[in-house]
C-alpha cells in the first residue's frame, strides 16, 4: 500500500511540474508558428525486470518500431505522441553456470506522450523528451536452456503467468535532430520505468516487486506536413 502511494505521488508531482513548465514556456513563445510532423521510428531495447526478491540479470535485447506525431509550438517547446510495438523482458545471468540461460520476452503496444524541449541551430538541434507512458501486453515467449537445473536462488518467475496486462510509468531521454530538405532525422536514447508490476505483488504473493525498466536507442524519420 505504501509503495502504491509513493508511485502515485511520484507521477502526480512529475505531471504537475511538467504542466507548469509547459505553461510558462508556452507563454514565452505564443507568437511563434506551430509546426506539425509525422513519421516512423525503429530501434533496439535493452530491458530487465526489477524483482524483489532479487533475480540476477543481464539486459535482454529486443526490437521496437512504431509511428510518431509531433507538434512544435514555436522554436523551443512541443508535444510528441507515439504508438510503438516493443519487446522487453529479462535475461537471467548465472555467473557460476555460463552454459545455462533463461530469458523471458514480453511483447507490448506502448503509447508514450512527451513534452519536448529543443535547442540549437536551424538545421541541427538537441532535444529532451519527458512524459507518461502506458502499454498493453500482447503475448510472451521464453527461452529455457537450463537442462532441468535450478542454478538461481529464485526460480518462481519461470512458471508464473503475466497477471497485469496494463503497463504504466514514466519515460524520458534526449538526442539530436538533423533537418534536411527531405525531412527530419532524429537519433535518441531514452529510459522507461514501469510503476506497474507484471506479476501479483500482494502480501500473499511471492514477489513484492516485479516492474520493468527499459533503455532504448532509436532512429526516427519525420516529415513536416503543416506549419501554422
Amino acid at each position: 500500500m505504501k509503495l502504491s502511494i509513493v508511485r502515485f505521488l511520484t507521477v502526480f508531482a512529475f505531471i504537475s511540474f511538467e504542466s507548469r513548465f509547459f505553461e510558462s514556456s508556452a507563454q514565452i513563445i505564443v507568437t511563434e508558428p506551430y509546426e506539425f510532423a509525422v513519421g516512423v521510428s525503429g530501434g533496439t531495447t535493452f530491458s530487465s525486470v526489477v524483482f524483489n526478491p532479487r533475480v540476477p540479470q543481464a539486459r535482454l535485447q529486443g526490437l521496437t518500431f512504431g509511428l510518431t506525431g509531433r507538434m512544435m509550438m514555436g522554436e523551443y517547446v512541443g508535444l510528441k505522441l507515439e504508438l510503438n510495438y516493443v519487446q522487453e523482458g529479462w535475461l537471467e545471468d548465472y555467473e557460476e553456470f555460463p552454459d545455462l540461460t533463461y530469458s523471458r520476452r514480453f511483447h507490448y503496444f506502448q503509447l508514450p506522450f512527451y513534452t519536448r524541449v529543443q535547442f540549437g541551430g536551424k538545421n541541427v538541434k538537441g532535444f529532451l523528451n519527458a512524459g507518461p507512458q502506458i502499454g498493453y501486453f500482447l503475448k510472451e515467449s521464453s527461452e529455457n536452456r537450463l537442462n532441468g537445473e535450478t542454478p538461481g536462488r529464485v526460480n518462481n518467475q519461470h512458471d508464473m503467468p503475466v497477471e497485469n496486462r496494463f503497463q504504466w510509468g514514466l519515460s524520458g531521454g534526449g538526442g539530436i535532430e538533423i533537418r534536411t530538405g527531405i525531412g527530419f532525422f532524429l537519433l535518441e536514447g531514452r529510459y522507461f520505468y514501469s510503476f506497474g508490476d507484471i506479476y501479483g505483488t500482494k502480501r500473499s504473493d511471492f514477489f513484492s516487486k516485479a516492474s520493468g525498466e527499459v533503455f532504448t536507442a532509436k532512429l526516427t524519420y519525420l516529415m513536416p506536413i503543416r506549419k501554422l
